[in-house]
């Protein structure tokens, strides 16, 4: 299939429905198509650059699960072995895997919070949105350590039994790296350096670790608060690997394209982290570390992210051959009310780049 679309009166309808920035590339055998719509800082008339680097929210996941698959292949780490045998310190339940962490299926609290059947919501860290919204803001260069976040997580009940469901928690994925430290004795950004950003070429892509500085050049993101505020600049420790990351679509596509094309993982690994697990989510299950969607078009691998005021998408057939990546800007608040917008954008990019409508 050639690129025969262009979608570029699509994004110019999501820059004007609550989005102050959006850029779109996509990507398939037949060639590239990228294109920007709306402005890059508010106030200002410049579109966004398509090469602009965004702060990938929890598309993170995905580089982190694939790094801990690569020491899986080198025969460094096993997916069905106990978490604590890596992390004895932890105090983690014997019965928690690797697997069960990069599947979402622990049981862990979610150090960010909590949202309870009937409602209610079980606060962790002060966070952008919810309750928390305004110490979050007032305190957005403050330095969380990883194993800081771990402990306010066990601090509290197991939401289920491990293995037992799937629940989306930020805290399997900042125990993964220091499972991943652990085991290589080196920081996670080394191993992402050696594994993946070097041999891929992705000189776009970083792990800022607390450093609140991105890159130019970037589209600026905002959060409301009564007042608009610039929190392009802001300490991502506070997430830490759950969605730390800084990229570009670029850099996103070559990934992502890699992953699913076989060029990062071995055949039986690349497999198994595309395996779905049922999540509760129609026409939505989890590998490990991918969203694995099932569309009128077909089986889609994915995975996005948000990261206040900051958003980045990202699209691949199974076999890499198709990808869509995205990063949107906006001005976020406490009550999430960017979130219907996001999930209209992504529809509509999803349904128009893979199945043509």
């Amino acid at each position: 299939m050639s690129i025969t679309i262009s979608p570029q009166a699509t994004i110019d309808e999501i820059a004007g429905s609550g989005f102050h920035g959006v850029t779109l590339r996509v990507n398939d055998d037949g060639g590239e198509w990228t294109g920007s719509a709306g402005v890059a800082e508010l106030g200002g008339t410049a579109k966004p650059s398509v090469d602009g680097h965004v702060r990938i929210g929890s598309n993170t996941k995905t580089f982190l699960a694939t790094l801990m698959l690569c020491l899986v292949a080198e025969g460094r780490a096993g997916l069905d072995v106990p978490a604590a045998g890596y992390l004895p310190e932890a105090g983690l339940d014997e019965r928690i895997t690797v697997r069960m962490l990069l599947r979402h299926t622990s049981g862990l609290f979610n150090f960010t919070g909590e949202i309870n059947p009937d409602g209610t919501i079980v606060p962790g860290i002060p966070v952008p949105y919810g309750p928390g919204a305004a110490r979050w803001l007032a305190n957005r260069f403050h330095t969380y350590q990883p194993r800081e976040l771990v402990r306010i997580a066990l601090s509290q009940p197991a939401r289920f039994e491990p293995g037992e469901r799937w629940s989306y928690s930020n805290t399997n994925y900042v125990l993964a790296r220091l499972i991943i430290e652990s085991i290589t004795g080196r920081s996670l950004a080394d191993e992402m350096r050696r594994l993946i950003l070097e041999p891929l070429g992705l000189t776009g892509t970083l792990l800022p670790e607390a450093s609140p500085e991105i890159p130019e050049p970037f589209a600026h993101a905002y959060h409301r608060d009564g007042d608009i505020i610039d929190v392009t600049r802001q300490n991502p420790s506070w997430i830490s690997a759950g969605g730390d990351m800084i990229s570009t679509t670029r850099d996103l596509h070559t990934f992502i394209s890699a992953l699913t094309g076989g060029r990062l993982l071995p055949g039986p690994l690349l497999a198994e982290m595309c395996t779905p697990y049922p999540t509760g989510i129609p026409d939505m299950d989890y590998g490990l570390g991918v969203f694995v969607l099932t569309t009128p078009g077909g089986t889609i691998i994915s995975h996005n992210g948000a990261a206040v005021g900051h958003a980045a998408l990202m699209y691949s057939t199974p076999d890499g051959s198709r990808t869509l990546t995205a990063a949107l800007s906006c001005v976020d608040d406490a009550g999430l009310s960017i979130a219907p917008a996001f999930q209209r954008a992504q529809q509509r990019l999803l349904a128009e780049v893979f199945t043509g409508r």
